[in-house]
């Protein structure tokens, strides 16, 4: 054995037992480099107990300062969820201009970077965006997301299914000829366009689908975990430190991938093992589409007045809806009038708690933190507890020994953080003890969740134009496989001779639309657009077709009769609308966009139209404003007397005096709240039609709710 060995050998002992380094025995009498090596091992010994005493200091300060790392990046996020909301913050800039609003926020040209790859089958266009989600800001490659939706049979993770694409009218297939299927079809589209469904119940052949934004922390691994598929687009790198390594190089030099394929997702310690080791995860994101389980009519909309969109490029809002920059909101009341209203649960809360979150359609979640079950906040769905693997913002919890309920939001001042609850494995959860009493009467509690966050970011109304194929042209499934690539085979680009023509189509190469059923050419043409106009397809014949492409568009081409279509509705939430700043600007926009309107809340008396002499006439307020109701004092025995208190908007004291209802959530007072249906009579006024609490009372004016109050509602109010 070499003096080497011996040295190794002792110093393994010593650090795996308490052997002292005279157990190191030398069989010959030792030499002077042997002494001198066992006066170094004795002298290792003596650090080493002096280690392992100083080990603990050492772990301690590891430990906190792991913590302090976790209790910062919550600094940040708590910062970002308080100066705004889940939502879009920006899009990468191509413009400039002398005023600040002339450069790209979440809108320039385009909304979000939207564009058109009609010539696809299932992919929709979409570009680069930075985007909160629950605080956590992130930066997306460029989408171009496909068609797809959670697997409705499976609760595999990230397991999904292609969106079933709307049926062909069967009156528009018994047409024997093309011209004859045609001019059918355009009665299709007139029908949607106008919304009568009398003759032609389009609604079952224009299905919209509810397209989201997904974002939650995944337990860490080095390989990267492609968050969705995309005809176009990958994240470039070959593990997250490779993708962080990029993201610092571009970011740090302003430069930028030809692809735009890198991502920005931020990692974060989720948690300590024995105050020491550091657990990492990291934040990924997906895009997929839901189709909504009713038609929802296109009325349902309302375009946001961007109006730095509008200055720059001198629109006025009837302009603005025709381009690609339009956002829109959808209607709080399912109703075809719209309204602007404060409220709950809404429209777009019901669309959005049919989405699944991480565990797909088979999901079946209750959540009962915090030692209190989460309930239902739909009407529909009054007293049943609330499925959390769906998406979700508001809930109700019952309180120990109130008599109501407590209405909730996810979040502390979030309007658009959607969460849904999940079992999946790979998802990185939190953990919480709670304990209550003290001594031998102390219960402890330990609480482990797991999340996914998301917002709407369009609905796309997906038509028969998906499936319509009247010259029977062969589709060769994916364009990488063998069968997909004769598609454009031997040069083959769509022209209009037997040799130019495409052989068929694909996935990337899908015209099936004859050419006659659009007039003119494509629309609101893009840069970033690739969709071709009319092409040559070769149906099975051998013949040459003119085809226009049949995927999805913005807008669709001038339709002979109908006119240009809109086919995509962004509805994304801003990230800064949730800010303190936006919510002034946005009023300050109001007033004076809509002076009529808001004229009684001017300081000063608006002028008409009298010059600088400030005369004219000062515009008179709306009949019908925003009114502040109080119920009457409960008068059920076991309670303490009480009153509870709602606010009419304007467009609702509208809707109730031409003979409508309206549903309302009470303010809470004595630890509950009421659900109330509130109609209006020409002699007695503003009335309690129904409480949720007690549904069988059956006399309109009976006291109502379980506390039982008076049915009628005192204006207390109307200035």
């Amino acid at each position: 054995m070499n003096l080497g060995s011996i040295a190794l050998l002792c110093v393994a002992i010593l650090t795996t037992s308490s052997a002292s380094p005279l157990n190191c025995e030398y069989n010959d009498d030792p030499p002077d480099d042997i002494a001198l090596l066992r006066q170094q091992i004795s002298s290792l010994a003596d650090d080493l107990k002096l280690s392992k005493e100083s080990s603990k200091k050492v772990n301690a300060q590891l430990g906190a300062l792991t913590r302090q790392m976790m209790l910062q990046q919550l600094f940040i996020e708590e910062r970002l969820r308080s100066e705004g909301q889940s939502g879009v913050k920006q899009t990468r800039n191509g413009v400039g201009g002398t005023k600040s609003y002339n450069h790209n926020s979440h809108v320039g040209k385009r909304v979000v970077a939207i564009h058109d790859h009609s010539n696809n089958i299932r992919t929709v266009g979409m570009g680069e965006f930075i985007g909160v989600l629950n605080g956590v800001e992130f930066r997306t490659r460029h989408n171009d997301y496909r068609l797809y939706m959670a697997s409705r049979n499976t609760s595999e993770y990230h397991e999904t299914e292609d969106v079933p694409f709307p049926d062909v009218p069967p009156q528009v297939t018994a047409k024997k000829s093309v011209a004859e299927q045609v001019k059918e079809m355009v009665e299709w589209f007139k029908a949607w366009k106008n919304e009568d469904h009398s003759v032609r119940d389009y609604r079952k052949y224009f299905r919209p689908v509810l397209c989201y934004l997904e974002g939650t922390w995944t337990k860490n691994s080095e390989s990267i975990d492609e968050p969705f598929e995309s005809d176009r687009h990958f994240v470039d790198a070959k593990s997250w430190f490779d993708l962080q390594e990029k993201i610092r190089f571009t970011s740090y030099t302003g430069r930028k991938d030809n692809l735009e394929n890198f991502a920005y997702l931020p990692t974060t310690i989720m948690e300590t093992v024995n105050e020491t080791t550091a657990v990492f995860a990291q934040w990924n994101y997906r895009i997929l589409c839901h189709p909504l389980k009713d038609y929802l009519p296109v009325n349902r909309f309302h375009i946001v007045d961007d109006l730095m969109s509008r200055l720059t490029y001198k629109r006025t809002v009837e302009e603005q809806l025709q381009t690609r920059a339009a956002r829109f909101q959808v209607n709080p009341k399912d109703s075809d009038v719209w309204g602007e209203s404060m409220g709950r649960f809404g429209l777009l809360d019901k669309l959005m708690s049919e989405i699944p979150g991480k565990d797909n359609y088979p999901a079946n979640i209750v959540d009962g933190a915090l030692g209190q079950e989460a309930y239902s906040m739909d009407p529909a769905k009054d007293g049943q507890i609330l499925n959390a693997g769906y998406y979700h913002r508001w809930y109700k919890v019952l309180e120990k020994g109130a008599m109501g309920v407590q209405t909730r939001h996810r979040g502390f001042s979030d309007p658009n953080l959607f969460v849904a609850m999940t079992k999946q494995p790979r998802v990185a959860g939190m953990k919480l003890d709670v304990c209550k009493g003290k001594g031998k009467r102390k219960k402890c509690t330990k609480y482990e969740q797991k999340v996914s966050y998301a917002i709407p970011l369009e609905i796309i109304y997906l038509t028969p134009l998906n499936k319509w194929n009247p010259f029977n042209i062969t589709y060769k499934g994916e364009q990488r496989s063998d069968f997909g690539k004769t598609v454009n085979a031997n040069g083959r680009n769509g022209g209009k001779t037997k040799a130019k023509a495409y052989d068929g189509v694909n996935s990337r190469i899908y015209y099936i639309t004859p050419n006659e059923f659009f007039a003119g050419t494509e629309t609101h043409v893009d840069a970033a657009d690739t969709t071709k106009g009319s092409v040559g397809v070769l149906d099975p014949t051998g013949e040459v077709r003119l085809v226009r492409a049949s995927g999805t568009r913005i807008f669709l081409p001038n339709i002979p009769g109908v006119g240009i279509l809109r086919q995509r509705y962004p509805i994304m939430p801003i990230h800064v609308e949730g800010g303190t700043a936006w919510k002034e600007i946005q009023a300050v926009g109001d007033f004076l966009m809509d002076s009529n309107t808001h004229a009684r809340l001017f300081r000063e008396k608006l002028s008409g139209d009298g010059g600088s002499t400030g005369g004219g006439t000062t515009p008179e307020p709306d009949e019908n404003t925003e009114i502040n109701l109080e119920t009457g004092e409960s008068r059920a025995g076991q309670v303490t007397p009480h009153t509870h208190e709602v606010t009419l908007e304007s467009n609702e004291v509208s809707m109730l005096k031409s003979g409508g209802n309206v549903t309302k959530v009470t303010s809470e007072r004595n630890g509950h709240q009421h659900t109330i249906i509130i109609k209006w009579h020409r002699t007695r006024g503003f009335y309690i039609a129904l409480c949720a609490s007690t549904p069988q009372i059956t006399r309109s004016f009976a006291n109502k709710c379980k506390d039982k109050h008076p049915a009628i509602l005192n204006v207390v109010a109307n200035e």
